[in-house]
């Protein structure tokens, strides 16, 4: 029965993964975790532009990525172009600047769908690991390793859990549209 313990923790990494994403959604504030999604083809493998580069906020609405190798500028500016980030990267030839516009009322509802998006995926996954949980109960049960009653105990504490995790992340979605919707 200690079997919860490992469907849990799947489900935590869900609402984790949810969290990563949205941390990749911008909303207003210039920040650096927007670039989490973006890999550069650096000689020839895809690598996180944290790994080849600083990054810095000199103010609120921009970033300036300093390359430690000056040959890998392009791969940045290209990757960005390439991105969904939707900013034009200004290149002064040593760093790359990523000026952030303010949000227009559309973006944002783009954004919020985004979101949304995300959310609903996020609790495919949960639902996704309820049904691997029930199957393997299910399993045990007809391999008669666990009764009827434990059966049915523990698909109702599996339900509760999954109910759990569901409500978790309706209060990440609603927390990240509420910071959306305050810019």
């Amino acid at each position: 029965m200690s079997d919860y313990k490992e469907f849990e923790a799947k489900m935590e990494k869900v609402c984790k993964d949810l969290n990563t994403a949205l941390a990749s959604i911008r909303a207003g504030r210039a920040n650096a975790s927007v670039l989490d999604q973006v890999a550069v083809d650096y000689y020839g493998s895809p690598t996180p532009i944290q790994q080849i580069a600083s990054i810095a906020s000199p103010d609120p609405r921009s970033l300036v990525i300093q390359p430690w190798d000056a040959s890998a500028l392009k791969g940045i500016e290209k990757a960005i172009l390439a991105s969904e980030l939707g900013i034009n990267p200004q290149n002064d030839g040593r760093s790359i600047r990523l000026v952030f516009p303010p949000l227009t009322e559309e973006r944002r509802k783009e954004l919020a769908k985004q979101t949304k998006k995300y959310g609903e995926e996020a609790k495919v996954a949960v639902r996704n690991v309820r049904r691997d949980a029930i199957e393997k109960m299910k399993k045990q049960q007809k391999a008669s390793e666990i009764t009827e009653d434990d059966y049915k105990k523990a698909e109702k504490d599996i339900q509760k859990l999954t109910d759990d995790y569901t409500k978790e992340i309706d209060k990440i979605i609603e927390k990240k549209e509420k910071e959306l919707i305050a810019i």
